[in-house]
């Protein structure tokens, strides 16, 4: 070996044990459904053997304020008494994930994982003056994935071809005020009464693959890895919208009333880009960076028919999701390592919607008591950046006209732990 060799050798040595930290020092919280998101890093580790447990709880405090009931035909909320003009529309939540990889030979790995990568809860309550948009809503995912890679010399490292699929199912349901108690108390003269929520609940399911290349020099910690996640299209997503809290006798008038309608309809979760980058820069010093795009844009209108007649809608107006993150991670000794970290997500609300840009700040420590195991906890302190709401125009018909409201710079944090063990 050369001089010139075995000193890279020895100013790198360790460093690559922290190329984790990347997924560690930043818990995850971007726009549009994304929580988790799909991540791959485990496929990476140089062990035979290894399986990665984590669980990430986020904390979003958005609070809504000067919301005003701008569609007063449903019932008039800024007249109504107990109907406030502010309120807290984000409820916090768990993003887990757990994975298990093995070495196949000298050249292949695969990995199977567990994630929750989509998903949302908006739960303003029934007491806001926007009610008549959204009492809550929330929607759920699971996600079961394969993944294989192929590694072969080329220069001074390895070049990493990397293939495969995942299944994903989705489920949620959105609350809203259809027409107020007093609305129909008045229409119906008083000989009937309801609460006059209605509820629309929706299941769906579909394939995606995924499929990328990296490029790997571990005496420099170096790795850069490109990767795309095609969509999932959820061809056949069925539900009902429940209008039992509508007394029947308003039939004429909110068509359904009183009676639980099937609905089917169509979608799919957006295709992904994701490029990350590491690499030594120092004696036990690693640098780390990614930018991903994400296709929310696609996410517009989504209608939801019975007998080939619209019932009802989701409307999100998404626009395209772009997520920035730089770091620098730190060897310590042959047991601690911390890594920080700033990234920086797209809003992907455009005209209405509280979906704005963020920055978090994440740090995150490792600790291995032996080369088998490692423990690691990270967290993030984060800014929602401040906008409003207001009515748009989607394909041609309008959305976002029940309210409007506006809201200032809110807080996010996250804690995240993990476990892995390898050998």
């Amino acid at each position: 070996m050369g001089e010139t060799q075995l000193a890279s050798r020895m100013v790198f040595r360790g460093v690559a044990s922290l190329a984790v930290l990347s997924s560690i020092a930043s818990p995850s919280f971007a726009g549009g459904l994304e929580r988790g998101g799909y991540n791959i890093d485990l496929l990476f580790d140089p062990s035979r053997f290894a399986v990665e447990s984590t669980a990430t709880f986020v904390m979003p405090q958005r609070k809504l304020k000067n919301v005003d009931d701008i569609n007063p035909l449903n019932g008039d909320l800024n007249a109504i008494p107990g109907h406030s003009t502010s309120a807290d529309d984000s409820e916090s939540y768990w993003s887990p994930r757990i994975g298990a990889k093995v070495a196949i030979g000298d050249a292949a790995d695969c990995m199977a994982d567990y994630s929750q990568p989509y998903g949302a809860h908006a739960n303003p309550g029934a007491n806001w003056a926007g009610a008549n948009d959204n009492i809550e809503t929330k929607v759920n995912s699971d996600n079961y994935a394969l993944t294989c890679s192929y590694r072969f010399d080329v220069g001074p490292g390895q070049f990493r071809i990397i293939g495969g699929t995942n299944y994903l199912e989705m489920d949620g349901f959105k609350e809203r005020l259809v027409v107020a108690p007093e609305v129909i108390t008045a229409l119906t003269g008083g000989l009937a009464s309801g609460s006059g929520v209605g509820r629309l609940d929706l299941e769906g399911d579909g394939w995606g693959w995924r499929g990328g290349v990296a490029y790997e020099i571990p005496e420099y910690a170096f790795r850069a890895s490109l990767m795309y996640y095609s969509e999932v299209k959820l061809d056949s997503v069925s539900g009902t919208v429940d209008l039992t809290n509508i007394p029947a006798i308003l039939d004429p008038v909110i068509g359904g009333a009183g009676t639980v309608i099937p609905v089917t309809g169509s979608t799919a979760m957006p295709d992904a880009l994701e490029l990350k980058v590491q690499s030594g820069i120092a004696p036990d010093w690693l640098a780390f960076g990614s930018v991903k795009w994400t296709d929310w844009s696609q996410l517009q209108r989504i209608p939801f028919y019975n007998s080939g007649v619209e019932i009802t809608s989701l409307d999100l107006g998404y626009r395209d999701g772009w997520t920035i993150t730089g770091g620098v991670g730190h060897k310590f000794n042959e047991q601690w390592s911390g890594a920080v970290s700033v990234t920086w997500d797209r809003g992907t609300s455009q005209e209405f919607g509280s979906q704005t840009d963020s920055w978090l700040l994440g740090a995150g420590v490792s600790y291995s008591p032996n080369q088998n195991v490692e423990f690691r906890l990270g967290g993030v302190l984060g800014i929602l950046t401040s906008g409003d709401s207001s009515p748009t125009t989607i394909d041609g018909v309008g959305v976002g006209d029940e309210a409007t409201y506006e809201f200032d710079n809110d807080l996010v944090t996250a804690l995240s732990t993990s476990l892995k063990v390898k050998f």
